[in-house]
């Protein structure tokens, strides 16, 4: 059975035109919106917080996201990932290029390079990747990547089934979106992570790893000012 022209979806767009066509009424003919300046006055960021409490907001939303969440100091940092891959059972784990040697010191596992002729299947055989970041969004529990030297090619952090990745903190965690926006080159290849990779059926049911890795794991690394290591 077919709708008549006054209801169904030939009806609700009639709507919709109509409403725009009232909302026009007024606006002179050769106006274009680039004529009439946008008033952008929405906040930057929701709330005051120290730069501690943002670190605290991130780590909440990060677990709230189902990632999960280390603390570690400098000195920490090569043992602490020595054991989060001996708990995963990795025999391989991938390194970006510009990841700093002393991160990964201490692990026993055989480190494969990121290759441009690394193929699907190959990346897919590795355990573990591990690498920086470009900043993280404290209010959303976002991690951005940008294909930085410590992050090396976007498809190494969606093929292989365990991503690690490290946050300097303070210095690379920003309040907001429009904060990170505001520090971010758009001409970069932007990877937003929000908690590992899942999706939900018709049902709801969720299922993880279908986009990317089925486990994040995220260190918030203390770099306290002057005593930062390479």
């Amino acid at each position: 059975m077919s709708a008549g022209h006054g209801g169904g979806a030939y009806g609700s767009r009639e709507r919709v035109l109509a409403r725009v066509r009232r909302a026009l009424a007024d606006v002179p003919r050769a106006e274009r919106p680039a004529d009439v300046p946008v008033r952008r006055a929405y906040r930057e960021v929701h709330g005051e917080r120290t730069p501690a409490q943002t670190v605290d907001l991130l780590a909440g939303n990060l677990a709230d996201y189902r990632a999960v969440v280390h603390r570690v100091a400098e000195d920490g940092l090569p043992l602490l990932l020595m054991r989060l891959l001996a708990a995963r059972g990795a025999l391989s784990v991938l390194v970006p290029p510009g990841l700093p040697p002393w991160w990964t010191a201490a692990v026993d596992a055989t480190r494969v390079h990121d290759r441009a002729a690394s193929t699907p299947r190959e990346l897919d055989a590795v355990d573990s990747v591990v690498t920086g970041c470009a900043l993280a969004v404290a209010e959303t529990g976002t991690v951005v990547l940008d294909g930085g030297p410590d992050q090396g090619r976007r498809r190494i952090t969606l093929v292989p089934d365990h991503h690690v990745c490290v946050v300097r903190v303070p210095d690379q965690v920003v309040g907001s979106v429009p904060q990170a926006l505001a520090r971010l080159d758009p001409r970069r290849p932007l990877t937003w992570i929000s908690g590992p990779s899942a999706t939900s059926d018709i049902e709801l049911d969720r299922v993880e790893g279908v986009h990317g890795p089925r486990t994040l794991e995220v260190v918030l690394l203390e770099t306290p000012p002057g005593g930062r290591r390479p």
